[in-house]
């Protein structure tokens, strides 16, 4: 199935980009670095790219930023915040390697501040929590960068 879900995803890429710089020529997306009780990130595999990444993904139309985060961490790995919880905003991040005006959300979790349950779905084919000095090989840069700011304490810089 993951095959599957790849190989459709090759084939309308292009279409979606050109969909996106048409339509929508701002883009709005969210990240958040979730952590475990032993300090460990939460990092997920999709089906349809290579790499791992910091959970995340599009704002919607008439969603908020927060609400964003919230959908997209339990969708993509079952972590659910506990009620009146509000991740901490980590920064504001311009991407526009992939579209003409892309940004993004940098939020913040704690490990006393979400439940998690099993999730599965087509679109992530695994989740885990890695220590930041262990991540997966596939790592994405962009998700490295994060991650060391982060650890340093260094603030998220203006780009991604």
């Amino acid at each position: 199935m993951q095959q599957i879900v790849r190989t459709f995803w090759i084939i309308l890429k292009p279409l979606y980009r050109l969909h996106v710089r048409v339509f929508r020529p701002l883009t709005l997306g969210v990240r958040a670095i979730v952590l475990d009780a032993q300090g460990r990130v939460l990092l997920v595999r999709h089906s349809y790219v290579d790499g791992w990444y910091l959970p995340g993904g599009g704002v919607e139309r008439g969603e908020t930023a927060l609400s964003a985060v919230t959908r997209e961490i339990d969708e993509e790995a079952g972590i659910l915040l506990k009620e009146g919880v509000r991740p901490e905003q980590l920064g504001f991040l311009a991407n526009f390697r992939e579209f003409k005006s892309d940004h993004v959300v940098l939020y913040l979790v704690g490990p006393t501040q979400y439940e998690s349950v099993v999730r599965t779905s087509f679109e992530i084919a695994e989740y885990g929590f890695y220590a930041i000095d262990e991540l997966p090989a596939e790592t994405t840069r962009g998700t490295r960068a994060r991650l060391l700011e982060f650890k340093s304490g260094t603030p998220a810089p203006d780009m991604w």
